[in-house]
């Protein structure tokens, strides 16, 4: 019992002994701070995987929980069962959100989650944030009239966009209706029916992951290991010293501990106090306009809750491992020769030639090559392998100018930076590598999104040129003639216009259906007879219709019509042709105006599109991807340069104590400001400017029709994220200079 007590003793003071040894220690500050962040960065991440896997799995419950049954034998057999067909709609510039119609067959009819009662035909039931988002488009009167929202327990998550509508005359079996008989089926019991979701939007859990890992992850990781080895120089010889005496391993780890402990475990605190939160209330994610749900949480919130543990057991091991691995140099007494690294020079002078290469060395090899690709792959990685040297090297020439300026005016705190800075070129270079490589693959990740949605941002330029001047009109189920002739008398300043494609009345000729009000409006004539025109003449509306629907631009066969005519060929359903509206005037049109319009009109509405918007819309989904990856970029690049900031902040305070007499040779504290500025400032402000600008130049390659992603905001906010963090930390370093200079007492030295 003694020797228990006796082995208690001994431990707490040597945690004592290591608290005590942070507080004093020269970077204890930096090491602290670094510590801290470095344990609340991986709490965060690793509670940012354990929500994306919630979030996924919570959706798919809520998904399956409201997935039609359907009906196991005839339909005689299923009295009470639901008609339902899945449609889907848009707000303008948004992704594309499910309008379920439904109506009852006959008897109790089995009613999804989130639905209380039964909407009266003509009525609808819409989700909360659909009607918050599409205020402006009247969505609530949009679909008939509004029956309440649905209810929490019938969406997959707090923002989705969801519809049930009843039509005014119900649904009838079809090919395109399902019968069903309940939601919800058994586990391995999927019946295939669709529940009117995103999930074909969704990208793949694993992306997601993958995103996380490499944007919050590893910067915390890169983070810890710096902080780790923050003021090493004197843990080490405190680790020969405790081993000299006698101390064993264990010891020397419970020194280490009792040093790290406080900060790691302030960082893991508020780490789990940030992640309670997130589980009792739902948090709105910045930039991407998502809400992640506390109700998909709460089941994980113990796994949640772990994270911040994790982080704390993580970082105190990876600290002790650090003190007790052997140091070159933390024993015996030859001294070390410095090593001129002539390999930096050479590297430096590779870099504009890889540059070079990966900008215009494709260029020299057929679009669909190989070796196309590869060329800018490899003049990618040498640009990632050289770039750090040429910062380097270019910090420390402009060291050794300052330094002949210092001399030659007389200017000590001038003099002491340049020397510094134009002596250590390979630290400089090793400093600034996570910077450059992080923007470099932060860069070629936009560039690449935005090339797969190239469709997309040409159907973005469609809309710049000619707007909403002409709209098709897609009607959904059987329509008469009477029908759509009464929806076009009723798109009051509206003229119509009809193509149908080669071979749909035994021709060869796009054919061009339109009265004179709107032939003279797309600057067309009105023939009596028929008329041929080349399209590529006509109205840029007609020409931008033509490209986007029937992709021709051939040559157009002008018959005049009236509307009864009109309405005649426009209602079959199939055989390619395609309705449109235009204003005589030139005018926009109103979308959303002619969806409710249609709505009143044909059994389940139309679909109302401007020329290209359908490759708009489904571009969406890797817009907001687009978000998330600049979001977690932007945090990921941010934590890197505060991993190097930290670390030259670490490295210039250990030589802040030799620096401390010149207080009182220079009778001031400037030489403190500028040695900071060459030390912290200026190789990490020099890595975010060169840095982006030759991420930006490797990435203008990737372009979607010569139009590169890499627009000038996102230029000046990777680089003004690192000049943030940098200047912090220069102003943080003179301060902590300045407060040892002020301490410093003549002694001997």
């Amino acid at each position: 019992m003694t020797r228990s007590r006796d082995v208690l003793n001994l431990a707490r003071r040597l945690l004592a002994i290591g608290r005590v040894a942070g507080r004093r220690a020269e970077a204890g500050g930096v090491r602290f701070l670094a510590l801290l962040l470095a344990t609340l960065f991986l709490a965060f991440g690793l509670a940012s995987l354990v929500a994306v896997h919630a979030v996924y799995a919570g959706k798919e419950e809520r998904r399956m929980a409201r997935t039609p049954i359907a009906p196991d034998g005839a339909l005689e057999h299923a009295p009470d069962a639901t008609m339902w067909l899945v449609g889907a709609d848009w707000l303008e510039g948004e992704r594309r959100f499910s309008v379920v119609y439904l109506s009852p067959r006959h008897g109790d009819a089995p009613l999804p989650p989130g639905l209380e009662r039964w909407p009266d035909p003509g009525q609808a039931v819409l989700s909360p944030a659909l009607r918050k988002a599409g205020a402006g488009e009247d969505i609530d009167h949009r679909y008939g009239r509004l029956a309440g929202e649905i209810g929490e327990d019938g969406l997959d998550e707090p923002s989705e966009w969801l519809a049930y509508v009843r039509p005014r005359d119900d649904l009838k079996p079809d090919r395109f209706t399902d019968v069903v008989t309940g939601f919800g089926p058994p586990p391995g019991e999927y019946a295939g029916l669709e529940p009117g979701s995103g999930r074909l939007d969704d990208k793949p859990e694993w992306m997601f992951q993958a995103a996380v890992a490499g944007m919050l992850v590893l910067p915390a990781v890169a983070l810890l290991v710096v902080a780790a080895r923050t003021g090493s120089h004197a843990r080490d010889r405190r680790s020969a010293l405790v081993a000299s005496l006698g101390g064993r391993r264990l010891d020397r780890t419970l020194i280490a501990v009792g040093e790290a402990g406080p900060p790691a475990a302030l960082g893991a605190l508020v780490g789990a106090v940030a992640i309670a939160a997130a589980l009792l209330h739902d948090f709105h994610v910045p930039y991407t306009d998502y809400i992640l749900s506390s109700s998909h949480l709460r089941p994980y919130g113990w796994a949640a809750e772990l994270a911040p543990l994790a982080a704390l057991l993580v970082v105190l091991a990876v600290v002790a491992m650090a003190d007790l691995a052997p140091r070159r140099g933390a024993s015996g007494t030859r001294p070390h020769r410095t090593s001129r690294r002539t390999w930096l020079p050479r590297l430096a002078v590779l870099c504009p030639l890889a540059v070079i290469l990966a900008v215009r060395g494709p260029d020299l090899f057929p679009p669909a090559s190989v070796t196309r690709t590869l060329t800018s792959w490899v003049g990618i990685a040498a640009t990632v392998l050289t770039l750090p040297a040429a910062i380097g090297i270019i910090t420390a020439k402009a060291g050794n100018l300052l330094a002949r300026r210092g001399r030659t005016h007389g200017l000590p705190g001038t003099l002491i930076a340049g020397r510094r800075a134009g002596t250590h070129p390979g630290g400089t270079a090793r400093l600034v590598t996570g910077v450059s490589i992080a923007l470099i693959v932060f860069m070629q990740a936009v560039a690449w999104q935005a090339l797969f949605g190239s469709q997309a941002t040409e159907a973005r330029k469609t809309l710049d040129r000619v707007g909403r001047g002409i709209v098709t009109v897609g009607a959904r189920g059987e329509v008469s003639s009477t029908g759509m002739a009464d929806f076009l008398a009723r798109a009051h300043g509206t003229e119509g216009v009809l193509l149908t494609p080669p071979g749909f009345e035994t021709n060869k000729f796009v054919t061009l259906y339109a009265g004179c009000a709107a032939l003279t409006a797309l600057h067309l004539p009105c023939p009596a007879q028929e008329a041929r025109v080349d399209a590529m003449t006509s109205d840029p509306r007609l020409r931008e219709l033509m490209r986007w629907t029937l992709h021709t631009d051939s040559t157009l066969l002008i018959r005049r019509t009236d509307d009864r005519r009109l309405a005649e060929l426009a209602a079959p359903a199939g055989g390619g042709t395609t309705l449109a509206l235009l204003r005589p005037d030139g005018k926009a049109l109103s979308a959303p105006a002619l969806k409710r319009l249609s709505y009143e009109v044909f059994p389940r509405g139309a679909a109302i599109r401007a020329p290209g918007e359908n490759e708009l819309i489904a571009g969406v989904p890797n817009r907001d991807q687009g978000r998330w990856s600049a979001l977690l970029g932007m945090v990921g690049i941010a934590v890197l340069t505060m991993t190097a900031g930290l670390s030259a902040m670490a490295e210039f305070l250990r030589q802040g104590r030799a620096l401390a007499p010149l207080s009182v040779l220079t009778g001031g504290l400037r030489v403190f400001r500028t040695s900071a500025a060459w030390s912290v400032l200026a190789p990490l402000a020099l890595a975010g400017t060169a840095g982006t600008a030759v991420a930006a130049a490797l990435a203008a390659p990737v372009t979607a029709d010569g139009e590169s992603s890499i627009t000038g905001g996102l230029l000046l906010s990777t680089t003004g994220v690192v000049l943030v963090v940098s200047v912090l930390l220069w102003l943080w370093a003179f301060r902590i200079a300045v407060r040892q200079a002020r301490t410093w007492h003549p002694g001997g030295d």
